[in-house]
């Protein structure tokens, strides 16, 4: 057990402020077997000290009068390798759903509206807007030029789609990634990226869980803008992206007692906190937590190490400040501890 030092506070909304130097090795480009054998750091607020535990423990970490709210969003296979009519090569990955019809991709390769971009199975993708930040607005068809909805395009994508793994792992994905990238609680398709706190559970350990706090589901299907770094100099100038979340009834009514609340993950505290300023049940999430804009409702939050200079790592500053979040990644390096998606955990107390 380490004790919390005092040092100069950094300028919590320069961008700069939260940059670090990891070493390559610290990346972590498998998930730990058996995923609850990761390592925990525990930062308890009130005492000043960083724990280091073991995954498979961290029930005895979290206080007894906890309720706990977890995302149960599916990743989906949402990274697709075809070809343009021309017959040069494209890779398509769905950031995210627009409505019945049309979705918001990224597209490697040059395209132009009205063009159609082909897929193995039949598949088509029709380009109907190319979007002011990079990104393309598109269309989905089969062979017979029907245009596809969600449930019919899923079957698409489960043949012929990757696991869309985050481009810092630096490989392409393989077949067990279908389940190791994947919440053992995940229910609703529609993440493109994994809520990665949630990937330390196992089967085991999340009965134990449910079998001893009250569990709690919210669906925000994670966007690629959650890889996004910030690009402005102030962090207050970024422009966060949006999510597309849900609550249920039984969640809202936890949410809005007094009762102390830990979320799995920076998804489920964004989710939780656009809920307590907006009061919508579902909608689009664009909510950026940082040390300007701290938590009003969550009490405690379990996340993993979030690159530099991340929406993500200043939501952690949101909670423990810039100059001890930034002490605790320095401690996480020096005791190294595997980093981001399938890296190790973090319980903030």
């Amino acid at each position: 057990m380490k004790k919390l030092t005092e040092t100069h506070v950094p300028e919590p909304l320069a961008t700069d402020s939260y940059d670090y130097r990891l070493p390559s090795e610290l990346i972590a480009t498998e998930p730990a077997y058996p995923k609850d054998s990761a390592r925990l750091l525990v930062v308890d607020r009130k005492e000043g000290t960083i724990t280091h535990a073991v995954f498979r423990d961290i029930l005895s970490f979290i206080p007894k009068t906890c309720a706990i709210v977890y995302n149960d969003t599916k990743v989906i296979k949402a990274r697709l390798f075809g070809k343009k009519e021309s017959g040069g090569r494209v890779e398509l990955l769905i950031n995210r759903q627009l409505d019945a019809e049309r979705y918001n991709v990224l597209i490697r390769g040059k395209v132009k509206p009205g063009g159609e971009l082909l897929f193995d199975g039949g598949l088509k993708a029709e380009i109907l807007e190319l979007c002011r930040d990079g990104s393309r607005i598109v269309r989905f068809k089969n062979a017979d030029d029907t245009v596809l909805h969600f449930e019919a395009l899923l079957h698409y994508l489960e043949e012929i789609g990757h696991v869309p793994l985050p481009p810092y792992m630096q490989r392409e994905d393989r077949e067990e990634d279908a389940k190791l990238y994947q919440p053992v609680f995940a229910r609703h398709e529609g993440a493109v990226a994994a809520p990665t706190a949630s990937l330390h559970f196992t089967e085991a350990l999340f009965d134990e869980m449910r079998k001893n706090f009250d569990t709690y589901p919210i669906t925000l299907h994670v966007g690629a803008g959650t890889f996004k770094p910030v690009e402005a100099e102030t962090i207050t100038d970024h422009p966060m992206h949006s999510e597309y979340y849900e609550i249920p009834e039984e969640t809202r009514k936890i949410i809005d007692s007094d009762r102390e609340i830990l979320a799995i993950g920076t998804t489920v505290t964004r989710t939780i906190e656009y809920y307590v300023r907006t009061h919508g049940p579902f909608g689009e999430c664009d909510l950026f937590l940082h040390p300007g804009n701290p938590p009003k409702r969550v009490d405690h939050l379990l996340t993993n190490f979030h690159l530099p200079k991340s929406t993500l790592i200043m939501l952690v500053a949101s909670f423990l400040g810039l100059e001890k979040t930034m002490e605790v990644y320095r401690c996480a390096i020096d005791e190294r501890y595997r980093f981001y998606s399938y890296g190790d955990a973090m319980l903030i107390l």
